[in-house]
């Protein structure tokens, strides 16, 4: 960074790593905030506004070519009002301000996203994503591009006017749609199905071919739907066990370190981009922890084990919650951390050792990044073996403790910058997997790992009834999201399935409540992306679309309808066939594009079976993990001692043995009372 920063930067008092990586910059930035949008009407100076966050690369890269340059930044600060915005802590602003890039260019967004505003309706009217210090890449400079956005600004008011009317239009059309009465059946999912089936990698697994990402709420979906008696559930089952089997080898996973990278930039899951997001990592656990339950295939284990190390090793704050990503980069160099020289792992090793790592990771090949060699799996162990004409345990020895050798040696590397901000929604997916890993896996440690960010979030980041969306240097920041109480709802649905605690279903009826207060549109249906009393910008989004988190209303309407069911309270439930509703349409146009609104949709359609278990440990126990890889089925194993139970849940009362309360939809059983029985009901269909 720049030594000869601005006196006048305002990014030196915030929290966001990112926006304090430009706090050094000779740029005049400004945070979104009141001041900044005040100064730029009353100086009517168009915004430039910089949206990014701490792990991108790219950022990283037009922060060190422009940002950093006194004479770029003498020019934006001579003609613009500069507001840098960290899209992880104002996730509204980047749903807002994507959405204008994609209507005024016709072309997906990313990040950095730059933005030229109206100074007196913060309407865009021009946008892209990385420009260069000097033209290339069919881009004009940064330079260039400023001044005659700028001279554009000052020239064509008329023209101005007339783009912005237009575009306010396109906004309320967006707005305005009626809520529809269209069927909810089946099709609906089965066009999806087969629209995923259609771009599966049969060789490599995953969807559509370069760059890759893993598409965890589409292989959710998927994997739902391979409990059901629909014929394609074997198709659905390859794709999805082809698909986590292949990242699982690829170098999209961190061979030595454990945990996901963001995505590949290859079909083959080869070369990633590499940082690492924590929003990834908790889905994915969720994935692979359902897979391993359905196979028993130990590399899914082995993921599992490796990610969870992984996470509570590099990404645990003392306080037990999580951190929020670690960076691309290393000393200025993307990906310099985790790749290698041939001759530096051969310098380390044993020549029995090399000989085997050499063939599993293919450093017998060419270089594949950069004249370096990034680890990804090229050979079995039984085939090394079988190469090196050894026994497959002295080739699995040998490789074990090369592993070691070389995880040694890159802690000792200068690590990739750490985000260390505390986000809500993204701990809680973090959450989910523990909880849902440490159930089917029986690990007590995940699942206690899990309830430590879960007491975290509650104790520090719920104040007056209300949620606070960040945490940072000891203080909660910014209003929560809709993707943070209803990805928390969800949460706490996967913490009381693995212990139950009667302090979080009283907490996720809190934030269900407050859900439905702030963030449901009463009128169309579905859940707005802020609530009632936030900060009136220029759009409410209501998401409906997977991004790079699961579809906030996907989520709101799966968790409200499962605490529905299970408390039996009709509002959650109404709530739930509204947002269906509204989201509908969307979903008939681009089914494979909503996972999570049609994972919400398919256990609409077909209710998950319920069950509620009463009686002592370890019986209890027992009898849950006895019952865990039913398909389409919610356990709930309440000790005999708990009596503060609301709702439904108050009638399901322990009798002289351990019972089972078992529920499809609004129709319930007579109570169960031997596990057989229990066995033979759900074997049966509910």
């Amino acid at each position: 960074m720049s030594k000869d920063a601005s006196p006048t930067n305002r990014l030196r008092s915030e929290t966001s790593p990112y926006l304090l990586q430009h706090a050094a910059n000779p740029v005049d930035w400004y945070p979104w905030c009141e001041e900044a949008l005040s100064t730029a009407k009353a100086e009517d100076k168009p915004i430039l506004l910089s949206i990014g966050y701490s792990a991108c690369h790219w950022c990283h890269v037009m922060a060190h070519e422009s940002f950093e340059d006194p004479e770029t930044a003498r020019v934006m600060n001579e003609l613009f009002v500069n507001i840098k915005v960290d899209r992880e802590e104002r996730p509204d602003l980047d749903k807002i301000y994507q959405l204008a890039h994609q209507l005024l260019t016709h072309r997906p967004g990313g990040w950095p996203l730059t933005v030229f505003l109206d100074p007196h309706n913060q309407l865009p009217f021009l946008a892209g994503t990385y420009f260069p210090r000097q033209p290339r890449f069919n881009l004009p400079s940064f330079i260039q591009l400023a001044q005659k956005v700028a001279a554009y600004y000052r020239e064509n008011h008329t023209d101005l006017e007339q783009h912005q009317a237009a575009f306010r239009d396109i906004l309320d059309s967006l707005t305005a749609q009626p809520p529809v009465a269209g069927e909810l059946d089946e099709n609906l999912l089965v066009r999806a199905e087969d629209t995923l089936g259609e771009n599966f990698d049969p060789v490599s697994g995953g969807f559509g071919q370069a760059p890759k990402f893993p598409h965890a709420s589409d292989l959710q979906f998927l994997q739902d739907r391979c409990g059901n008696a629909h014929p394609v559930n074997k198709r659905n089952r390859q794709i999805v066990e082809t698909t986590l089997t292949q990242m699982a080898l690829g170098g999209i996973y961190d061979q030595l370190g454990g945990g996901f990278y963001r995505y590949s930039v290859d079909a083959r899951w080869e070369i990633p981009h590499f940082e690492k997001m924590l929003y990834d990592n908790g889905p994915l656990l969720h994935l692979f922890a359902k897979a391993w339950l359905a196979t028993g295939n130990p590399l899914f284990r082995r993921v599992i084990e490796e990610t969870v190390a992984w996470v509570m090793r590099e990404m645990q704050s003392p306080d037990g919650a999580y951190y929020a990503s670690l960076d691309a980069d290393s000393e200025g160099v993307e990906g310099k951390y985790y790749v290698w020289d041939r001759q530096e792992v051969r310098s380390l090793l044993l020549p029995s050792e090399y000989a085997v790592f050499e063939k599993r990771f293919g450093l017998n090949e060419a270089p594949n990044f950069e004249g370096h060699w990034h680890l990804h799996v090229e050979m079995s162990v039984p085939q090394i073996s079988e190469k090196l004409s050894i026994a497959a345990e002295s080739a699995d020895e040998n490789l074990t403790k090369a592993l070691q050798v070389l995880v040694r040696h890159r802690s000792q590397r200068v690590r990739p910058g750490r985000d260390e901000k505390i986000l809500v929604a993204w701990n809680a997916l973090m959450i989910k997997g523990l909880a849902a890993a440490g159930r089917i896996l029986g690990r007590q440690d995940f699942i206690a790992a899990a309830f430590q960010s879960f007491d975290f979030l509650r104790r520090c980041c719920w104040q007056g009834g209300r949620l606070r969306a960040v945490w940072k240097d000891g203080r909660a920041a910014l209003d929560g999201y809709l993707d943070d109480y209803v990805m928390l709802i969800d949460a706490c649905l996967e913490l009381l399935q693995a212990e139950w605690r009667s302090d979080v279903l009283a907490w996720a009826t809190e934030l269900a409540d407050c859900t439905l207060a702030q963030f449901e549109d009463p009128i169309r249906g579905g859940f707005f992306f802020t609530a009632q009393d936030h900060e009136r910008l220029i759009y409410r989004p209501k998401p409906l679309m997977d991004e790079s988190l699961p579809s906030g209303n996907g989520v709101a309407i799966s968790v409200l309808a499962r605490l529905g069911f299970l408390l039996g309270v009709s509002r959650y439930l109404d709530a739930a066939e509204r947002g269906l509703n509204a989201a509908l349409p969307a979903m008939q146009r681009y089914p494979e594009a909503h996972g999570s609104l049609l994972r919400a949709f398919g256990e609409w359609l077909n209710v998950p079976r319920l069950v509620v278990l009463r009686g002592k440990s370890p019986v209890l126990e027992l009898w849950r993990d006895a019952i865990m890889a039913t398909p389409n089925c919610l356990c709930f194993a309440i000790p005999e001692h708990i009596t503060d139970l609301p709702g439904l849940l108050a009638e399901r009362q322990p009798l002289r043995d351990t019972v089972a309360y078992l529920c499809t939809g609004r129709a319930c059983l007579p109570p169960v009372q031997s596990l057989d029985a229990l066995k033979a009901e759900l074997a049966g269909g509910g």
